[in-house]
């Protein structure tokens, strides 16, 4: 199984947790929950996997320089 798999898999058991512990209650925008969820220990990790370097975090992500630092603003990681 490649990485990426695991990581679907990961979010896939999740969201399965999720849906069986709402116990009939309605659900909060799942995108939105999701992205968060994922977003920022993504972006924890490859800022610590390059130093702090957001040079090179930008380009690991392959996005712009700005997105990256408003990210790391919105998700209080500066």
């Amino acid at each position: 199984m490649n990485q990426n798999n695991d990581i679907s898999a990961c979010i896939h058991g999740a969201l399965e947790t999720y849906f069986r512990d709402l116990d009939g209650e309605t659900p909060v925008p799942i995108y939105d929950m999701v992205l968060r969820s994922v977003e920022r220990p993504m972006f924890e990790a490859i800022i610590k996997r390059t130093g702090g370097n957001q040079t090179m975090a930008a380009a690991m992500l392959g996005i712009n320089r700005n997105t990256l630092r408003k990210k790391l603003v919105d998700y209080k990681l500066l």
